[in-house]
């Protein structure tokens, strides 16, 4: 078994951090396998969602620290060495954003620094009773300004900002209330809640989907009056497909639409 598996499962895709030993950290190795299946997913036409989890106890403990010691032997001081990793690391947490395919974090155990960054990246998040969340690197002296980027762009500033500054954790609950993952459920009912929500995301119009989530994620970065004249724009694209107008004509002679892809 590699590092990163994946499983798919009709038009899911499920891929699972396997270093459970070493809590599934983001190491340069699981790093390059996650790039790799993001760009192999960004081909794959027949898969229509991804589901992210974690083997083991945790879902993923952030990144690899003894990698990170072992960097700054270097005679910078690990200087180049931190750049590229976090650049490795930024290009995979925006590559799942660019996916075409929602992407839903199954989390469970514990998601801290660069881990919680994973989840912040997913489009979707389902974790399970008991799961705690923490951007906590400050304490030992890392504030983790990439997770940063992320957990801004999923919860409020204060209570973000509060997560960074104290090194706190927020279990489950909280962390939905906050709006970093979608729904809380039983640790036994984990993997059926998140595959449910795989399937039905699945079960969608495929092209519908893929422009509507790069959509998502442009207009957010607009101006309101910028957003409203992109989104329109995708609207009258999406309205001028034949599935799309097969899928109006189903729902008006209430029966299952046709689609074509």
């Amino acid at each position: 078994m590699g590092i990163l598996e994946r499983h798919d499962k009709g038009a899911v895709a499920h891929l699972r951090l396997n270093a459970p030993e070493r809590l599934n950290p983001l190491s340069d190795a699981m790093l390059a396998a996650l790039q790799e299946q993001i760009e192999a997913l960004r081909e794959d036409r027949k898969i229509r969602a991804v589901v992210l989890s974690g083997a083991g106890k945790v879902f993923c403990a952030g990144h690899d620290l003894k990698e990170m010691q072992a960097g700054r032997q270097a005679e910078d001081g690990g200087r180049a060495y931190f750049a590229d990793l976090f650049a490795r690391c930024s290009s995979v947490m925006t590559g799942l954003q660019k996916l075409p395919q929602p992407v839903i974090a199954q989390v469970h155990g514990i998601a801290t620094a660069a881990g919680c960054q994973l989840v912040a990246s997913c489009d979707l998040a389902v974790a399970a009773e008991g799961t705690r969340f923490g951007v906590n690197g400050v304490n030992i002296g890392l504030f983790c300004s990439t997770p940063m980027v992320a957990l801004t762009r999923n919860i409020a500033p204060k209570h973000a900002f509060e997560m960074l500054s104290t090194g706190r954790f927020a279990d489950a609950e909280e962390a939905c209330r906050m709006g970093l993952v979608n729904r809380v459920v039983p640790a036994d009912g984990l993997e059926t809640a998140a595959e449910e929500l795989a399937e039905t995301v699945a079960g969608k119009l495929g092209a519908a989907v893929k422009i509507g989530k790069e959509a998502f994620y442009a207009q957010a970065a607009m101006t309101t009056e910028e957003a409203y004249a992109y989104a329109g724009q995708v609207m009258v694209e999406n309205m001028l497909w034949r599935d799309t107008e097969e899928g109006i004509a189903a729902f008006l002679e209430k029966r299952a639409p046709d689609w074509s892809q």
